[in-house]
């Protein structure tokens, strides 16, 4: 059976006195977020929203923090009031969409796409997601046909071909049964003015491996060669490479390093696969330590982002290792 995952695809009010606390911002909620801080980012978000209850971007990103805190009704909840108040927004009925199929619901997750694209005809993660529903409603009626005529040749062959339309990149297709149609949630809702999105609406175009631009031997390029390994491991979900480009003990501000690596160790090996390229990489040097800035574009099969990400590398014992990270 397809599984539908919804990768993002976010909670108790919390209310400070003005006089005393600023509500966080949007930004705050987002930034959390990112980092997979969901309670902190529920938190943060059910702030900015008492001071701004309307709006629209902040409703969105608490049905995606709901939606990563297991909470698919109250999901749904926040992004079908967002469809019925701003149902110009394709972004809400896309994710609702990846909600119910979730749950099974295939007919409603089809009405759900169907009315994104007709506010948003070029809209192509809800037309993709839309094939993925035909597809996955053909499934259980093939499916339903050899239960009842366990001979039908042209049944079989049909099934079969329709499994194999969601097999990942690499794998095999001796065991069709493993495949899973994965619907993509947005991961940004253009409501009001234009603001970065964490992730394309568009299908990712497929990533080749970044090769060297340094020239052999400075320090430069040796700094770049740890940051394409890094990324070649993350890509292969290799995580004792990954882990091993960071300097021991590493955490981010705000969270110790079991934490962190648990919240990682997740992130590199659940996915069934996994995708990252890094473009218009710049290098600055400082001593023993090397500034590196890049623009990220990471896939999986929950999830796709392009981020503009910024590495901080110390020279330590002889060996580059990564000392900060910074989106």
């Amino acid at each position: 059976m397809a599984n539908f995952r919804s990768a993002l695809a976010v909670m108790g009010l919390c209310l400070m006195p003005t006089f005393a606390f600023a509500a966080a911002s949007l930004q705050d909620a987002t930034n959390s977020f990112r980092k997979g801080q969901y309670s902190a980012a529920l938190e943060q978000v059910n702030s900015y929203l008492g001071t701004k209850p309307k709006d629209a971007q902040g409703r969105f990103l608490k049905g995606l923090i709901l939606t990563e805190l297991n909470r698919p009704n109250e999901a749904i909840e926040t992004f079908s009031d967002l469809t019925d108040e701003f149902p110009e927004l394709p972004e809400p009925y896309n994710n609702l969409a990846v909600l119910y199929a979730n749950q099974g619901q295939f007919e409603r997750a089809k009405n759900s796409l169907e009315m994104a694209i007709r506010t948003h005809p070029s809209y192509a993660t809800a037309h993709e997601n839309l094939g993925d529903i035909y597809a996955k409603m053909a499934s259980m009626s093939y499916n339903k046909a050899l239960q009842l005529d366990k001979s039908n040749a042209s049944a079989q062959t049909k099934l079969a071909l329709v499994k194999d339309l969601f097999a990942p990149p690499g794998a095999s297709k001796a065991k069709p049964e493993a495949r899973a149609a994965t619907m993509k949630p947005a991961t940004t809702a253009q409501a009001t003015a234009p603001v970065a999105t964490a992730a394309s609406a568009t299908p990712a175009a497929p990533m080749t491996p970044p090769t060297p631009t340094q020239k052999a031997g400075t320090a430069e390029a040796a700094v770049e060669q740890v940051v394409l390994a890094w990324a070649a491991a993350w890509s292969r979900q290799d995580l004792d490479g990954y882990l091993g480009a960071y300097v021991d003990q590493y955490a981010p501000p705000g969270t110790d390093h079991q934490a962190w690596k648990n919240l990682r160790t997740s992130r590199v090996t659940n996915p069934a696969y996994i995708r990252v390229g890094l473009d218009n990489m710049q290098i600055k040097m400082m001593k023993n330590k090397a500034i590196v800035t890049f623009k990220q574009r990471y896939e999986s099969n929950t999830f796709r982002a392009t981020d503009n990400k910024t590495l901080v590398l110390e020279l330590l014992d002889g060996t580059w290792k990564i000392t900060e990270e910074i989106i």
